[in-house]
């Protein structure tokens, strides 16, 4: 298919949340979307709410599978003709401590929450270099403050590390790197948890309105880092 001055989107973890609620935006604001998650039932289920458009390609994977990454790059561009922005959103928290967390829960969260951003990047820099296009990693305000044991903060400093590194790595590429840093977000994230802690916490939409404000920014503006808090959110 030749290529088209409308964007394309890759997203990552798309199927609830935060994701779900970039897809929605991301198609309202006339870009042509590939949306990835690991369940397919619930990939599905957003599209039918948006009443199935041709604009969105669904592609079930885990985007801490190499192969499941490069193949989702090959297939956007593939269907749409380019890839203008890739954002890292799937990631997930059990809440676990250094302390006792289960190894393997905690080893999952460190392949999804890290090398899966990483292997976004590495296999969407070729295209977005042709399109001078831009790479949005969502990190967490966990990933700017300490608090005692939390193995998900230890993953997300991870990322925010990963955000500057990138940026050094492809700015003179023209590539845009963003990194958004949500404060307490009321999403399923806290399902294991027993639902949302009480006190202050953002909707999806709000972190959604954040991403397509970066995304809006014009050619040569690169904004690096955006922490969106809600108010009296003291941490």
């Amino acid at each position: 298919m030749s290529a088209s001055p409308t964007p394309v989107t890759l997203i990552t973890g798309g199927s609830t949340g935060i994701g779900a609620e970039t897809v929605r935006r991301l198609l309202k604001a006339g870009h042509r979307v590939t949306a990835t998650g690991r369940d397919a039932d619930r990939l599905r289920a957003v599209a039918r709410a948006l009443g199935d458009p041709e604009e969105l390609l669904l592609l079930p994977g885990d985007a801490a599978d190499a192969g499941a990454v490069e193949e989702a790059v090959r297939a956007t561009v593939q269907r749409f003709g380019r890839l203008d922005n890739v954002i890292a959103n799937a990631g997930h928290s059990t809440h676990d401590s250094v302390a006792d967390g289960d190894p393997e829960l905690m080893r999952s969260m460190l392949l999804t929450n890290v090398l899966g951003p990483t292997l976004l990047i590495r296999a969407s820099l070729e295209e977005l270099r042709k399109s001078r296009g831009r790479i949005v990693l969502v990190g967490s305000v966990a990933g700017l403050k300490y608090s005692p044991g939390n193995f998900y903060s230890v993953t997300k400093w991870a990322v925010h590390a990963l955000a500057e590194n990138t940026r050094m790595l492809v700015t003179e590429s023209g590539v845009g790197v963003s990194l958004i840093a949500p404060g307490k977000v009321d999403t399923p994230f806290w399902d294991t948890r027993g639902g949302t802690p009480p006190g202050p916490a953002l909707s999806a939409e709000n972190i959604a309105d954040g991403i397509m404000w970066v995304l809006g920014q014009p050619a040569g503006v690169d904004v690096n880092t955006v922490t969106i808090r809600p108010t009296g959110q003291a941490n």
